[in-house]
This record gives structure tokens, sequence and C-alpha cells, in this order.
């Protein structure tokens, strides 16, 4: 895929983020992988309903700026983009956003680690909580790499949401999905209780990525004992 392309689709995710309420302000973050080993980065200090191709900045993998409009620097928060392509050579694009639902459980400290909805049972799986990190510092690449082996989806603890992807688009299907799927549990558990599909089930929809092509991790089903039947997932 060529640069021009990668840009427009970075401009055009930041600005869905924008209209859905994932971002306020200066939030959120989008990057991407060239095929050179650079990355193109979103600025900080601008809402992402103002991005445009020629605002993007290109950087190298250890966050030197190699083009940028004057005046422009890449997010303090690229230090987690970066640990996200040092561990995965899969990953060509990352997304960081505080989208309402899914940044609800983040601040609540409860992770996602439930199969209570069959589209992302397949693609997405359970969605871990990690540590707290003071952001622009180390401590939130850190507390994210114990996770990226096996997920392409987490929440940041009292901070927001990051997914990852094989590009740009991916990774905000990724977090569109998660979004969504929080605010439908939420839903669940105001109405009485969100309950999980059946292990039997959870296995047949997991087996069923390679027939659909999904990309990524997913940690399977293994993160906690199975619940009794008909045990709601409040938590």
């Amino acid at each position: 895929m060529d640069i021009q392309t990668i840009k427009e689709q970075i401009c055009d995710v930041c600005h869905k983020m924008w209209q859905l309420g994932w971002v306020a302000a200066n939030d959120g973050n989008v990057s991407a992988r060239l095929e050179d080993g650079t990355f193109l980065a979103t600025p900080t200090g601008m809402s992402k309903s103002f991005i445009t191709p020629e605002k993007l900045i290109r950087i190298d993998a250890k966050g030197n700026v190699l083009e940028a409009a004057e005046g422009l620097r890449p997010s303090s928060e690229i230090k987690m983009h970066l640990r996200c392509y040092e561990k995965r050579d899969d990953v060509w694009s990352v997304i960081h956003a505080h989208p309402p639902g899914a940044t609800g459980f983040a601040v609540a400290h409860r992770s996602m680690d439930m199969y209570n909805m069959i589209e992302d049972v397949a693609v997405i799986g359970s969605v871990p909580l990690t540590p707290y990190g003071t952001p622009s510092t180390v401590e939130v690449p850190n507390a994210i790499e114990p996770y990226l082996e096996e997920h392409d989806v987490m929440l940041l603890e009292n901070h927001g949401a990051l997914a990852v992807g094989s590009d740009v688009v991916t990774a905000f299907y990724r977090m569109e999905s998660l979004e969504l799927w929080a605010k439908i549990t939420i839903n669940a558990i105001i109405l009485g209780g969100s309950y999980d599909i059946s292990r039997e089930n959870i296995q047949k929809l997991i087996d069923l990525r390679g027939y659909y092509r999904v990309t990524g991790r997913h940690p399977g089903y293994k993160k906690y004992p199975r619940r009794e039947e008909g045990a709601p997932t409040d938590t």
C-alpha cells in the first residue's frame, strides 16, 4: 500500500474517532508502520478532527522525527506504539482512544474477560486490563508488553483502550468492536446480567477464525474456570 493511501486512512480513522466521541480535544493517537521500517504518527496537541495528511509525522523506530511540518511533533504516547511494533512483527497499525463504554470498564478496574457476544468471541476474545502507567513515560509500554503476545485489544487502567492490527482499518475495526461490545455488556448488566456462551460453543467460534481469515492473536478460552451454567458475567 502506498504512503498516501495510508495517510488518508489514518486521517479518516482520526475523523471517525472524533465523530464517534471516542476522543475529545487532544485525546488519542494513531500510527502506522511503513515498508521501509519508518512510521507515520499523529501529532500531539491537535484534535483528531483537524488531522490532515500533511500534518502527520514520520519517525524512526526510536521515535526520532524524520519528517514533520513546522512546529509539529509526535504524541508523547508514541513510546507505547513503538513497543507494540517492536514486540509484534505482524502489527502495522496502533490506535489509542478513550471510547466511553470500554474506558468505563478501565476506570472501574474491570477487564472484559468475558465470552458473551458471538462476534467478539471469534474476533477479539477476552480483553485484559493492563496495570496503571503514567502517560508519556515508559510505564505504559512496560505495562502493556506482557499482554501483547496474546492480545490485539486491551484496556489501559484509568486511561482508555488500545488496539493493534495488520493495517489501519483492521486496528480501527477492533476498537469499534470493543466499544460496541462494552456498551452491549453494560446494558445487559443493567437489565439483570451478562451471560457467557457455553464453553463448547466458544471453542466452535474460535475455530472459525481461520475460515473467516481473521488475523492477529487470540487468547483462547483459558482466562478463568467456566462459571456455572446461567451464572451472569457481572465483572
